[in-house]
């Protein structure tokens, strides 16, 4: 004993750093005499009551010496139990839990030590507690090291020690602090009696500190960082025979994920996903352990790697305890509780069933899911169904939406499609998008879904067959599929007290109305016809869809209710619907008709000022775009009233206003249109804005396309290297040194259908390359290439043929090397010429440039001139209304002028020579008819002798004609019109 008590009486710190412990001595402090004498009871009471230091308990429970002395090791370590009940300090916890390990080591012999162990886990509950605010930054591996080393403590076979552990964890995460401050040294480092010494008591005082609790993030940020999660995921191996410990791990682990990202990674680090499916179906009496277990797992799809948590349940083991759960919940669960695991653990089973390596189908648990998707539809004598009702509330709703869902994920996997066909799930799909009446009134039907319920599993039933349906041909063909859509359609079409809620996903925008299954179903009929299979779309043209379409179509455009998403998504379905089946047979465009040119006519009039609107018009007019290439084109019924309705006009207008990736389809189709001989006149007759002709925009979209590829041009658009007349910066940039294989197209044969330019040039060759109107000189630049490009082509492929041969190390013969050096030189030498003659055009316009240039100043000149005399004319007249000589001298003036215009007086011995000559003139001036009399007879001795014109006498007086009456009666054929 004595040797006991001297050995706690030493001064040992002992400091942990990692693994190692370092002792060091230092000084006692100067023992306070007593005067009076004590017994040895009083001497150990107060030793007792002095402030207990965690090293020298750490030292006394290690001292081989002191490993008799269980009862008073018990004491300190209550002593230590009572000291911190306010909590653990942040700079003694290293201690704290090194005093945990050394309790836990000797709770194996003696289990005495466990329930102290448990009080002192129990403080770990409490927050820890900090003096300085730098305590946290500084104790931060020491906290983190404490929270691993918690859940080693997992090892110890007692479960009241491991309940505490799960306990102490659960209260890291609560939010829940102290309520009041800690005072330091008088809850921690104050003795129980007081001292006697006042100096000691007063020195105490002054010491004392304010302690306070660490924030929340600190604690659940530390511990993420210690691995604990990982740690208790590896202990449930050990509690195999501690059903009640398990579901308190459970507990916790759940409580780790549900807030926690990297509590999730280090779960599924430990194959913690994996570990509780394999126990979730274990004997429970509570009924928590698959609840819990199917939290955990939901936790970890949405935190963690979905990826990962889906491999590990991607084995027969995980997949059989899933379809153990699922069946024992859907066939014995009554209470909601039961119903809502039922789904959560379907929904964990869709998304293992997105990994294709589940082996869902070899456990045969695919095809019993495929069972329950059919059911109530279709009637099954199996004997999982047989006995199996729905409640239709609204747990047994979300089920079905579910197993919908899960028909989805599954048609990925086509080994599934058996199961579909086995299980007949098209047929189920087409019963659930049949409309559904309702009983006459005053009459109750069977139980079955409300009208939202039905109208949101009608939804969904018709986006499901939009995936399984491409997939199913045979089935779809042998339920009668096309005519249950198109019987859906044409109710969709009808005007009844029919009211749809629009609150599911799918039945967005539909609140009202029945355009949410107009939508799907438009949908599902795109699907079926995009697959180009024969005896689906004759069924559909003989069942006249093409009129119905067309019908829906202009009914909906005619309608008063604004366009909005929906809307226009069914508009463009419906005539890619009618583009797929008309394309490619002239028999259907004939019957698309005058109907379906009218409706293309108005799509292609829509304001181009639409294109941005971001509601989906763009779509709507390329749609309209595909039905003219696809039911128009081929056909010259079809495409002569198309041109009757100036299509090819808007075709233009909207080659002109249309974005730059609308362009291609455009041109594309208004090239196809080309081939029918009316369209040139046509095409030569658009005018668009500033007078912009087709030929002009054609030209104007080739130099924004070379702009766009970086074709080599000079500052006038033309060539700049005869080497590369044509090259693009992306067969530059195409590395050289690699050989491409034979059944890749080279970078110059790609660029052929890739942009714009081949299709210009296509349509020059229909319109020619002459006598185009509306041309500038930058468009005849620019024209002398398009004139060209066939032939810089062939050069380019040549270039690439030559290029290959030397990669791969093939010397063509010597006449082939000849062919080839020919090929290259002419092409440049073209190129050459076509520079040439571009400067020449330049030339040209720079003269004609000058010309206009000296007419326009020639004209500014005579203007100025004209302006000139104006003034000085007005300066005359102001001067003579001034001047009184001035008015003279130009009276004067304007006499003479009279006098010299008078005819002068005939001499009289002057001979007088008739004006007659021989034969009959007429003359015309200025729109008046005037005769002249022929030389007379007796001097010609003509036969023409007495002939005479009779026309009118006309006089001229002022400027005007008047009709004056005959001189004479004589009736003469011919009379002579004299001029006054």
């Amino acid at each position: 004993m004595l040797a006991s008590e001297a050995a706690m009486t030493k001064s040992y710190l002992t400091t942990s750093t990692g693994s190692k412990a370092k002792v060091h001595r230092r000084k006692h402090a100067i023992p306070v005499i007593k005067h009076i004498a004590k017994d040895n009871d009083q001497e150990k009471q107060e030793v007792l009551t002095k402030p207990i230091e965690l090293s020298r308990v750490i030292h006394f429970l290690e001292d081989p010496l002191a490993a008799t002395l269980k009862e008073r090791q018990i004491f300190a370590l209550k002593k230590v139990v009572k000291r911190c009940q306010k909590g653990f300090l942040l700079k003694e916890l290293a201690d704290v839990f090194k005093i945990l390990y050394i309790c836990a080591e000797k709770s194996k012999d003696h289990p005495e030590y466990t329930s102290v162990l448990c009080d002192l886990l129990k403080i770990c509950r409490l927050p820890f507690l900090k003096e300085k605010t730098s305590d946290e930054v500084t104790y931060a591996q020491t906290v983190k090291e404490s929270f691993s080393q918690m859940g080693f403590l997992m090892r110890v076979p007692n479960a009241e020690v491991r309940n505490q552990i799960c306990h102490s964890i659960i209260s890291v995460y609560s939010s829940v602090t102290s309520k009041h401050s800690v005072d330091g040294m008088d809850s921690l480092s104050k003795p129980a009696a007081a001292s006697k010494p006042a100096v000691a008591s007063h020195r105490f005082s002054k010491q004392s500190m304010r302690l306070h609790p660490t924030s929340l993030g600190y604690r659940v940020q530390l511990l993420e960082q210690s691995g604990l999660a990982e740690t208790l995921v590896l202990s449930m191996a050990l509690l195999e025979n501690q059903p009640a410990v398990k579901l308190q791990v459970l507990q916790t682990l759940q409580m780790l994920s549900s807030s926690s990202d990297v509590n999730c990674s280090l779960i599924l680090k430990a194959q913690g996903a994996q570990q509780i499916c394999f126990h979730m179906n274990e004997p429970d009496p509570s009924g928590q352990v698959l609840f819990r277990s199917s939290e955990i797992l939901w936790n970890l799809l949405e935190r963690g790697c979905k990826e990962e948590v889906t491999a590990q349940l991607s084995n027969m083991d995980c997949i059989m305890a899933l379809k153990e759960a699922f069946l024992h919940q859907l066939l014995n669960g009554f209470r909601h509780y039961d119903f809502q695991l039922r789904n959560d653990l379907l929904v964990i089973t869709t998304l293992i069933a997105e990994n294709p390596k589940s082996p869902l189908i070899e456990s045969l648990f695919a095809k019993q899911l495929i069972l329950f998707v059919t059911f109530p539809e279709l009637k099954s004598h199996n004997p999982l169904v047989r006995n199996l009702k729905l409640s239709y509330n609204n747990e047994d709703f979300e089920m079905k939406r579910l197993l919908l869902n899960l028909v989805v994920v599954m048609s990925k996997d086509l080994s599934a499609l058996q199961l579909f066909k086995e299980g007949h799930v098209v047929l189920a799909l087409l019963h659930l998008v049949k409309p559904t009446a309702a009983p006459p009134e005053g009459q109750s039907g069977p139980r079955n879904w409300t009208p939202v319920q039905q109208e949101e599993l009608q939804l969904q039933a018709l986006a499901t067959l939009a995936t399984v349906a491409p997939l199913m041909l045979d089935d779809y063909m042998i339920c009668q599929g096309n005519t249950c859509l198109l019987l859906l359609l044409e109710w969709c079409t009808e005007r009844d007290a029919y009211f749809g809620q629009g609150h599911s996903f799918h039945g967005t925008g539909g609140r009202g109305s029945k355009k949410a299954q107009m939508r799907y179903c438009v949908r599902l009929l795109r699907s079926m016809v995009s697959l180009g299979n024969e005896a689906i779309n004759q069924d559909l043209f003989d069942q006249g869809a093409i009129s119905q379409l067309l019908v829906i179509i202009m009914q909906m455009e005619g309608s008063p209710e604004e366009e909005d998403v929906i809307t226009l998504e069914i508009k463009a379905d419906i005539q890619l619907i009618l583009s797929a089946l008309c394309e490619n047979n002239p028999h259907r465009k004939e019957l698309f008709g005058s109907e379906g040119v009218e409706m293309t006519v108005h799509f292609l009039k829509m304001s181009t000022e639409k294109f941005y609107s971001g509601l989906g018009h763009n779509k709507l007019i390329l749609s309209t775009v595909d039905c003219v290439w696809s039911c128009i084109v081929g056909c010259y019924t079809t495409e002569d009233v198309f041109l009757e309705k100036e299509g090819i006009f808007l075709l233009l207008d909207l080659l002109h206003s249309s974005p730059r990736n609308m362009q291609n389809v455009v041109l594309g189709t208004l090239l196809e249109l080309c081939d029918n001989p009316k369209t040139m006149s046509h095409i030569l007759a658009w005018r668009g804005q500033k007078s912009l002709t087709t030929p002009g925009l054609l030209l104007q979209l080739w130099r924004q396309e070379e702009a766009e590829l970086g074709v080599s041009r000079d500052l006038y658009g033309r060539i700049s290297d005869p080497k590369k007349p044509i090259l693009c910066y992306y067969q530059e940039e195409e590395d050289s040194q690699v050989s491409l294989p034979a059944n890749r197209p080279s970078a110059a044969v790609m660029d052929v259908s890739e942009n714009l330019r081949s299709k210009i040039y296509s349509v020059f060759c229909k319109l020619g390359f002459e006598a185009l109107p509306g041309l500038s000189t930058e468009d005849y630049i620019t024209l002398s290439i398009v004139t060209r490009y066939l032939d810089f082509k062939v050069g380019e492929v040549w270039d690439e043929i030559s290029k290959e041969l030397s990669l791969e190390g093939v010397r063509p013969v010597t006449p082939d090397e000849e062919a080839l050096d020919t090929i290259a030189k002419m092409t440049e030498d073209t190129a050459r010429r076509v520079i040439t003659q571009q400067s020449s055009m330049l030339e040209q316009r720079d003269k004609e440039d000058v010309s206009e240039e000296k007419r326009m100043y020639t004209e500014i000149r005579s203007n100025w001139k004209q302006q000139e005399l104006t003034a000085q004319s007005w300066e005359h007249f102001v001067a003579k209304t001034s001047n009184y000589k001035i008015l003279k001298e130009t009276k004067e003036h304007q006499e003479r002028s009279i006098d010299s215009s008078r005819p002068k007086p005939k001499h009289k011995e002057a001979i007088f020579h008739p004006t007659q000559i021989h034969g009959l003139q007429i003359t015309k001036f200025c729109g008046r008819v005037m005769t002249v009399e022929s030389t007379p007879a007796h001097l010609t001795g003509g036969p023409l002798a007495n002939t005479e014109l009779a026309l009118e006498r006309v006089p001229i007086q002022g400027g005007a004609l008047r009709k004056l009456p005959t001189a004479t009666e004589d009736p003469e054929y011919f009379n002579t019109v004299s001029v006054k």
